[in-house]
């Protein structure tokens, strides 16, 4: 439980939760995507959409796992409508695959969540070769919503409702490398910091959601996206850190969010009407928020769509 928690201009609070953010509001015949949704917030974040009525698809990399969640959730909410869908955010032909198959099967997109993330391992590649973080919490939520972008366009035009994109990103941002995105060192070793990678990874979601932000403005869309700092949480994202799970636990219960705390801003993001019309923001404790210099470089965020583009090109 956190021990200070100031409401800011929205109402809400560092302690405020998932389910405080959404009371009242009613997402019946919305359809939401959310990567990374067997555990931690992402899990919540799928729990407490799926009670405002949403129908939630499960983007998971374990299915057996992710379907253990849906069946907890259906037992407290029976009504809930929740589709459980392989997605490994580490693999572009998993991505294509499953943007084939949510395409295929007809269901409209309103609302898509890049929740999915891996926190400071030692250096690792992907399966396509490309630094493990930089491969996942980046470059596999940028081919996915690229993959999806018609559908959300689509949605959002036969619906008249507002398609929002939510990019889950951390203070973490605030840590990365001198250059920010080290374009010409992504997969450099020798050279490679696990926190610092891990913030390169989380301004990349930033600049993402910025720049997907100002594309929509110039085509006149009605869609948003924007990025947040869901708060310190001890979920398994920490696993690869044994001396800073410690910590947290030792003082979590004092000062860390606990896991509906710190779903409570994606949700707040993904369906609150405070948020109708916001975009290229970056949130905090349900509030907007400044991020770093860096995260409002427009440059950066131009240099690193290219880059992000011919990396996720198929080969």
């Amino acid at each position: 439980m956190w021990l200070f928690g100031r409401k800011g201009a929205s109402g809400f609070s560092t302690s405020s939760t998932a389910e405080e953010v959404t009371q009242g509001i009613d997402a019946t015949g919305l359809t939401a995507i959310v990567t990374g949704a067997s555990s931690g917030i992402g899990a919540e974040t799928t729990r407490v959409l799926a009670m405002r009525g949403a129908h939630v698809v499960m983007a998971v990399r374990n299915v057996k796992s992710g379907a253990e969640v849906k069946e907890s959730i259906l037992k407290e909410i029976p009504q809930a409508k929740i589709d459980v869908m392989e997605l490994d955010l580490g693999s572009m032909a998993s991505v294509r695959k499953f943007a084939s198959e949510y395409i295929s099967s007809g269901y409209p997109l309103n609302i898509l969540i890049n929740n999915a993330g891996v926190m400071a391992p030692p250096f690792m590649l992907s399966q396509d070769n490309i630094e493990l973080q930089f491969a996942t919490n980046h470059l596999g939520h940028f081919l996915l919503t690229n993959l999806l972008l018609q559908n959300l366009k689509n949605t959002a035009q036969t619906s008249h409702k507002e398609g929002r994109i939510v990019n889950v990103s951390s203070m973490g941002h605030r840590f990365t490398y001198r250059e920010g995105i080290r374009f010409d060192k992504i997969n450099d070793k020798d050279s490679y910091t696990a926190i610092l990678a891990y913030g390169q990874s989380k301004l990349a979601n930033i600049l993402h959601a910025n720049e997907l932000a100002r594309h929509f403005k110039e085509e006149g869309l009605e869609i948003t996206a924007n990025s947040l700092h869901p708060g310190a949480i001890n979920t398994n994202l920490l696993r690869h850190q044994n001396l800073v799970e410690g910590i947290v636990n030792w003082i979590g219960k004092y000062f860390i969010k606990d896991i509906p705390q710190g779903a409570a801003t994606t949700c707040y993001v993904a369906l609150h009407p405070q948020v109708k019309g916001i975009t290229g923001e970056y949130f905090s404790d349900s509030n907007i928020a400044a991020p770093t210099s860096q995260a409002k470089d427009v440059e950066l965020a131009k240099k690193l769509w290219d880059f992000s583009l011919n990396m996720t090109k198929p080969r």
